[in-house]
């Protein structure tokens, strides 16, 4: 597989991650009224991993079988990157706090939560769907399927490390980094945007 694309989609998936939204939300409700963060984060990573394991299997199939719609999904996902990158630097920045959800008793609802929280998660579907096709190579050794199945697990990878680092540094996050957060943010934004931008122009330069 093309180390190259896969560095690329590696730096996608840790901007996304780094985005607050839901996840944050839970895994810094973990952080502060659970017990152990352990099986929130295991939750919520499990599934996105039921996420990447469904498009890779749907988008790969489709992919090999029609190769111009990896052409089309690129378009497509690079133009969703640009419009969450914009929406990030536009936006108002919430404050950062812990989900209302109840957590559950035991660990293995916890387990069940955070899985709900990333796996039920339209946003996440549609986002990996948009993503993974356009960071594989129709020429590459590899089939479709795996490709998005590798990059995907790094998504699955980067979400584990950034939701337990959040879960359990929490109580800082919360209360002394406020603005440190928010730079995190608009980075991630100036970011997303820049790469969307590079791959739109390297598909256009492709084309003619």
């Amino acid at each position: 597989m093309d180390t190259a694309l896969m560095a690329q989609f590696w730096l996608v998936a840790l901007l996304l991650a780094l985005t607050p939204g839901a996840d944050w939300a839970y895994a810094i409700s973990a952080g502060l009224r659970a017990r152990s963060v352990v099986p929130s984060v295991a939750g919520m990573a499990s599934g996105y991993a039921l996420v990447v394991t469904i498009v890779a299997i749907g988008a790969g199939a489709v992919v090999t079988a029609y190769p111009v719609t990896l052409t089309a999904l690129t378009v497509i996902g690079s133009m969703y990157l640009l419009y969450l990158g914009v929406s990030t630097l536009t936006a108002q920045a919430p404050p950062i706090t812990a989900s209302d959800q109840p957590l559950g008793t035991g660990s293995l609802s916890q387990f069940f939560r955070g899985a709900g929280i990333s796996g039920i998660n339209p946003k996440g579907l549609l986002l990996l769907l948009a993503l993974l096709p356009q960071f594989t190579s129709a020429s590459g050794a590899w089939s479709s399927t795996a490709q998005m199945f590798t990059l995907g697990s790094l998504h699955v990878a980067n979400c584990a490390v950034i939701y337990l680092g959040v879960a359990l540094l929490a109580r800082q996050l919360l209360g002394s980094r406020p603005r440190a957060s928010n730079a995190v943010v608009k980075v991630s934004g100036v970011l997303m945007v820049l790469i969307g931008t590079g791959i739109l122009v390297e598909q256009g330069i492709a084309l003619f």
